[in-house]
């Protein structure tokens, strides 16, 4: 067996060798051979704010399978009218297909069979599954020109959370964190939450990297909140050990390591001592965060029957704007099952009694307190749905396959203008029309509505410069208030 005192003695003894061979010629020789802008080095805190922001916060509503464009916000009554046909007799088909519909030989039209009207001053059109996000219609900006690059789930769900298919890069709450810091001590400046739908529960599979903090130091990934437990993995003192006791245990544990920051200078020493720090300020921070006794019960009936069932999507809502209440930089709720390739009008109604009702009472309850001014909140899926049916099509019996190409999603607070409606898809939401954006378009203006210009918010890895927008993206200054 080995012996781990020994091996640290050996680690300790390699690294005083190599550190005192670095003193002489070999730094000489390496510098002429190397570029000194490849190796691992500080990065230095980012000039952020750029300009004055809009938003303080961020709650991004994100639902996870991609909503049917179709049958919630982008009403198109010649899918109704051609229903059956061939969707290459009425568009050009040059947009790819997944695996799961390539080998289809027909493509047949599939409206919805939900009904549409017109609400609020705005006239702003939306599906009768949604009455209460209906009801706040002239709160919010609805988006029905997105566009994404990816085709399946998780490399579109990581591109709209990190500007980036292939997992490793940092999410937008982590580049949040970066640039801004944090407001409250006391809490996380990123929390994440997941509730399963009644859609499809048991869908599309979400990974802690999608509130990772990727190559950006440790410190500012996500912190998942549980639904079961500890609010946070570990919270509590084991039994029998006193806070007294565990103060002394911190103690001692950052002595030691400090020690070894000092011996090995490794920043994620730094971010696990600060780690400790928030947990323990956690022990009674996120108890009185989590304690619902000091709501009143219109605003509990307000976010619906679930609000207090820890896990559903009314809880993490209401647990959102408590977080936002008390200065969380970035709050994101993922809701699984919206992935309906079948037998969609059995399960999208269950998908929308999960959400409906708590974000329109987000919003509703962020606006009361005078907070939705300063508050961005964002609603939206990783891509669209198809306009043609994935499997056996009846009237009341269709399903939809993925469609990067357009869709929708709404936006609220922090600057936005309300009760927009922004962007055109055709006929039959195959293309955009109007005023298209990209994902990068997306980040670029949420960036901005936190006083952040996405060009100069960069972090250097790898010997280059990194941005959340990467390459691309522009502010969309037209939704802007």
């Amino acid at each position: 067996m080995s012996d781990p005192f020994s091996e640290s003695q050996l680690l300790l003894n390699r690294r005083h060798f190599f550190g005192k061979t670095a003193k002489g010629i070999g730094v000489a020789a390496l510098a002429s051979l190397l570029n000194r802008d490849l190796f691992a080095a500080a990065t230095p805190p980012p000039q952020v704010p750029n300009h004055a922001p809009k938003a303080k916060r961020m709650i991004y509503l994100f639902q996870s399978g991609a909503p049917s464009q179709q049958d919630l916000f982008d009403h198109k009554p010649l899918l109704q009218k051609h229903f059956g046909e061939e969707l290459s007799k009425h568009v050009e088909m040059n947009q790819r297909v997944t695996g799961m519909t390539m080998n289809q030989k027909s493509f047949p039209l599939a409206g919805t069979k939900y009904e549409f009207k017109k609400h609020g001053q705005s006239g702003m059109e939306i599906s009768e599954l949604l009455p209460h996000i209906s009801g706040i219609s002239d709160d919010i900006c609805l988006i029905r020109s997105m566009y994404t690059e990816a085709i399946n789930h998780d490399p579109a769900i990581t591109f709209f959370q990190t500007g980036a298919q292939i997992p490793g890069r940092p999410s937008i709450g982590s580049w949040l964190s970066y640039g801004l810091g944090s407001v409250n001590k006391d809490l996380p400046d990123f929390v994440a939450m997941v509730s399963r739908g009644s859609g499809r529960p048991n869908c599309q599979p979400l990974y802690d990297r999608l509130w990772g903090s990727g190559f950006l130091p440790t410190q500012h990934a996500g912190v998942k909140f549980m639904s079961i437990g500890d609010p946070v993995l570990y919270l509590s003192n084991p039994k029998g050990f006193t806070a007294n006791s565990r103060r002394k245990m911190l103690d001692d544990l950052a002595e030691l390591n400090h020690r070894k920051l000092d011996e090995f200078a490794d920043p994620e020493i730094a971010t696990r001592i600060k780690q400790y720090e928030l947990a323990y300020r956690m022990q009674t921070s996120v108890p009185e965060l989590t304690d619902l006794s000091d709501e009143p019960q219109s605003i509990l009936d307000m976010y619906g029957p679930d609000v207090k069932r820890r896990g559903s999507y009314a809880y993490n809502c209401l647990m959102a704007r408590r977080l936002a209440e008390r200065d969380v930089r970035f709050v994101q709720l993922f809701h699984m099952g919206w992935d309906q390739h079948f037998t969609l009008p059995t399960q999208l109604p269950g998908q929308c009694r999960d959400t409906d009702q708590p974000s329109a009472a987000l919003i509703k309850d962020l606006k009361m307190r005078g907070m939705l001014e300063d508050t961005l909140v964002v609603w939206g899926g990783e891509f669209g749905r198809t306009s043609y049916c994935q499997g056996k099509l009846a009237r009341d019996n269709y399903g939809r396959d993925h469609h990067p190409r357009c869709f929708s999603i709404w936006a609220a607070g922090g600057g936005i203008k309300p009760g927009m409606t922004f962007g055109a898809t055709d006929d039959y939401s195959y293309n955009i029309l109007e005023k298209p954006i990209h994902v990068h378009d997306l980040h670029a203006t949420i960036l901005n509505q936190l006083g952040i210009d996405h060009e100069k918010l960069t972090y250097k890895f790898q010997g280059r410069q990194f941005r959340l927008t990467d390459v691309h993206g522009h502010v969309v200054k037209e939704i802007l208030a």
